[in-house]
């Protein structure tokens, strides 16, 4: 890894430690957490690592591979506000995990990423990695539930984003070959292994070569709409409904949704209608890959991206053809964008037989309709892995 030859060129030394946490994919249950839906996740064979020493004053001194500027800042002393910039997931986790545990060490490191930036939760990565390295410096051992935990109020009340649990859910709870199944209502959630019968399997990673920032982008206006539509459901039904920011369509029955639904602003219709729709495939997508069948649980995926694009309305130009060539391109069983879908990369699950072919003619039909994107497309076929760990352990 480079980043272990960085720390050297940086530090005359070589790391004490290292660990690293996967990205991951989500191929049905996009846009669901926000409101305590249910999802399905692998974490794949790619992700950041860091290697890192510990700092006896406290001070944390980090640089990326990936990005110009270093962060530097101490454990007791975290910057109130955000600064703008790839550390800010680094000082809100650091900022909340101190908020629980007494922090005395900090650290000297470098952080690396194994793939382009967007769509695989890289943000939700960096901050676990990281997490995993102070825990480890400062002798904290929280659970996994704790360590999601930590790391989603880092990200909402930190960085400002209105993301659920799903990326570090995927990143922490994950095991190669198995897939999660994950209520993220009361966080029960089960790792269902591959059968034996399965179709053989990969994971394609279609990087658009467009990169994104989920903050800038529309993501949290799209949690806000489907909040919107399940308070006014319930004030529309009569049901009982308090503060706005705790209104979740998990709360709202179906049967009141299908009732009042023609009521909705059209927007808040089309978040309500992907939410409950997706709940629907996720639990339908789980039993498929209970008994082995990867085609029906690849044509969920696909579904899952076609209500993203018109219920969810995200998907950028870019995304939106990569999608379109999946769904006409033989040994892909199913697929959809990847993350919060304005920019990044698409994911898709394949037949590994039909990897060459894949491969020629997504790129040759991208590159037609995108050439100036020629230097930045690229793919990338992975595996399932297991999620966040100390690799020196």
């Amino acid at each position: 890894m480079r980043c272990q030859e960085k720390f050297q060129e940086i530090y005359k030394r070589d790391p004490e430690a290292l660990a690293f946490c996967p990205y991951r994919v989500c191929p049905i249950g996009a846009h669901s957490d926000g409101n305590l839906g249910k999802i399905t996740g692998l974490a794949i064979d790619k992700g950041i690592h860091i290697a890192y020493s510990p700092k006896l004053n406290g001070v944390v001194e980090l640089c990326s591979m990936q990005f110009d500027k270093r962060a530097q800042f101490h454990v007791r002393d975290v910057p109130r506000h955000k600064c703008d910039d790839w550390a800010d997931y680094l000082r809100g986790a650091t900022m909340k995990l101190g908020e629980k545990y007494p922090l005395t060490y900090g650290m000297s490191g470098v952080i690396e990423g194994s793939l382009p930036i967007g769509g695989l939760s890289s943000s939700a990565a960096v901050a676990l990695v990281y997490l995993k390295a102070l825990c480890h410096i400062n002798l904290i051992h929280p659970d996994p539930q704790e360590l999601i935990r930590i790391s989603v109020l880092a990200e909402n009340e930190y960085v400002g984003v209105n993301s659920g649990k799903l990326d570090q859910s995927c990143e922490v709870y994950s095991r190669k070959g198995h897939l999660l199944y994950l209520d993220t209502l009361d966080d029960q959630y089960e790792l269902i292994p591959t059968s034996p019968d399965m179709k053989p399997y990969e994971i394609a990673i279609f990087f658009s070569g467009v990169e994104r920032t989920l903050a800038g982008s529309k993501f949290n206006m799209r949690v806000d709409e489907s909040r919107s539509a399940a308070y006014a459901l319930m004030a529309y039904s009569g049901m009982e409904y308090g503060k706005f920011r705790e209104a979740n369509l998990r709360y709202v029955p179906r049967e009141v949704y299908e009732q009042y639904k023609d009521r909705l602003p059209v927007n808040w219709m089309k978040r309500a209608e992907h939410w409950y729709t997706e709940f629907d495939r996720v639990v339908r997508g789980a039993e498929a890959w209970r008994r082995g069948d990867i085609e029906e649980y690849g044509r969920l995926s696909t579904e899952s991206g076609w209500s993203s694009i018109n219920n969810w309305e995200t998907g950028s130009p870019e995304l939106k053809t990569l999608y379109d060539i999946m769904t006409h391109t033989d040994g892909i069983y199913g697929g959809r964008f990847s993350g919060a879908g304005f920019k990044g990369c698409c994911m898709a699950l394949i037949d590994p037989s039909f990897k060459e072919s894949i491969k020629r003619k997504v790129t040759e039909e991208y590159i037609k309709a995108f050439p100036l994107l020629k230097d930045k497309f690229s793919i990338h076929i992975c595996s399932s892995a297991d999620g966040v760990m100390q690799l020196d352990e």
